[in-house]
Formats: C-alpha cells, structure tokens, sequence
C-alpha cells in the first residue's frame, strides 16, 4: 500500500482536486481486495495554516493551482503559502517520498530545484513563462504527461487524468491503470500539441506574432524560413531563438502548426476534398498533410469531418 498526500493548495483547481481523489478511489475499489493500493490523505494549505505536514508520504500529489494568468501566477508562488508548500515538497522528497504536479503546480515543484536537470512538462499556456524561471529544466510542453519518476509532471488542468493513470500505472500496475481507465472512461492521451494554440503563444513576442500573421498570410507559398525570418526583419537564428522561447518549437514546427491547425478548421467547417484543403495550406502533396495529421493527432483526416 503507497502512502499518498494529496496537498491542495487553497483555491486549487476543484476539478483537479476531484480527479485526484476519484482515481485513487476507483484504484482502491476495483483493486485488489485484501490490500487496496493507496492510502490517502488530504494536506491542505492555505493563508491561515502555519505548514503542510508531508512526514510519512510516499507519493505527494499537487493538483492544479487554478491560477488563469500569468500575472496571477507569478503573485500566487510569492505568497507564503506556496513558499511554505515548496518547503514542505523538499522536505518529502529529501524523505524519499515521490512527486507529482500538473498544469501550474509543476511551478511549485520547479521552485524546489528538484526539476533542475530533468525532463518536465507543464500547461501548454504558461510554457514561456515557465521557459524563463526555469531555464535549468528540459520542458518538453509538448507532451501530456512526463513520468520522470521519482518525480512526474502533466500539462494542462485536465491533464491531471493522464497524470493519476500514470501514477495508478507506477504503484498500482498498468492492468490497474487500464482498469480505471475503462471504468471512468478515461482516454489517455499523449500529446498537448492538438490543444496548443499557436497564435496565442506567438502573441507574446511582437517579432513572432507577426510572424504568425505573415505566415497565415501566405500559408498556400512554399516559402522558406528564411523568408519568413526576412518578413519580420530577424536574421534566421534570431528568428528560431525567439521562436523557441515563445513557442517551445523550431521555425519548421512552428510554420506545420500554423498550417495543420489551418487545415483542420478547413475539415471541421467545410466539404472541400482533402487535396484542395493541402493545397490551400501550401502542401503539393495531399500525403503530407494526412501523414502530419495523423502524426500529431493519432487520427486521419476524416475524423475532423463534421457529422452528416
């Protein structure tokens, strides 16, 4: 049986708290009878409690901050409560204990240190953010879920299912994990990139939100990068150093979202014939596109298709 805390932070997301809870019940119940997997505890801390005890966890689950912004972000994990929870997590780490966060928590266990050097992954939304106070950590914010144990980390707030199937997969086996997928219809999922919305992130840096424009533009040319730096005025490498600071991708990736994500509306909003809809996103050959669409999305085009 795997001691686990759950440590919610006040005014954490109730979603993720809830998601936390409801796996690790469902592991229990469907579990193995004579000793259920998990032993739970619920550690809150807020801005009337003096600290989080963590002494005798051997998992320490932090579900979402709830945090919307930025700005938010940034004066939630000065307050003294997230500081006391930083001390707490490194605290338990220090003991043995395993770490896991998803969407803006995986802020606070960056604020350990204890992500330095290591693989991590976080809201897709606060990637450039996170980009910058941690320049220490490898953040792929391309993917859903990365189980560096002993410590894991997921992205966006209902990323936290994909996280607890990962956690139930580590303590609990993957027969386990399986289980309770099915039993709570869970579908796991490996990447943030179908969700991440290119113009969103390229709107943080002037030079590359007019990149995205530019490109949008002309999205039905074969141009190059190197074009496209030209159009914003930025030598190629300056162009891919901005690009990867705002958007996490190189300057290639960066121009496949913009067209894949182009091509998609295409097929959710029209009939046009896949071939039409590959030219007017700057692919001669149709193959590419249903070959990137299926990379990035698990599915082929059709799936896009709305319903008759």
């Amino acid at each position: 049986m795997t001691k686990v805390a759950v440590l919610e932070i006040e005014k954490c997301m109730a979603s993720s708290a809830a998601i936390t809870h409801d796996v690790l019940a469902t592991a229990n119940r469907i579990g193995p009878k004579r000793v259920p997997p998990f032993e739970v505890t619920t550690v809150r801390c807020g801005s009337r409690r003096g600290s989080a005890d963590l002494r005798g966890s051997e998992l320490v689950i932090v579900p979402g901050l709830g945090t919307p912004s930025a700005g938010e972000l940034e004066t939630k994990l000065k307050s003294p409560m997230c500081r006391r929870a930083v001390d707490a997590l490194s605290g338990a780490h220090a003991r043995g204990a395993m770490l896991a966060a998803s969407c803006a928590s995986t802020f606070l266990l960056a604020e350990t240190g204890l992500l330095d050097g290591r693989r991590a992954t976080t809201t897709w939304w606060f990637a450039p953010l996170f980009r910058e106070r941690y320049p220490s950590v490898e953040l792929q914010a391309e993917q859903m879920v990365v189980a560096g144990w002993p410590i894991a980390t997921a992205g966006a707030a209902m990323a936290q299912m994909d996280l607890m199937l990962a956690v139930v997969s580590r303590f609990g086996g993957p027969s386990l994990a399986k289980a309770c997928a099915n039993y709570l219809l869970l579908d796991g999922r490996r990447s943030q990139a179908p969700f991440m919305a290119i113009n969103y992130l390229a709107s943080q840096d002037p030079k590359i939100a007019k990149a995205e424009k530019w490109a949008r533009d002309n999205i039905a040319r074969d141009f190059s990068i190197e074009q496209l730096a030209g159009a914003v005025a930025l030598a190629p490498r300056t162009f891919a150093r901005r690009v990867a600071a705002t958007c996490g991708l190189t300057p290639i990736q960066f121009v496949q979202r913009i067209r894949l994500e182009t091509a998609r509306l295409l097929l959710e909003t029209t009939r046009l014939p896949v071939d039409e809809i590959a030219r007017k996103v700057g692919y001669a050959e149709p193959s590419t596109l249903r070959r990137l669409i299926r990379r990035d999305t698990k599915h082929p085009p059709g799936h896009f298709r709305p319903a008759a």
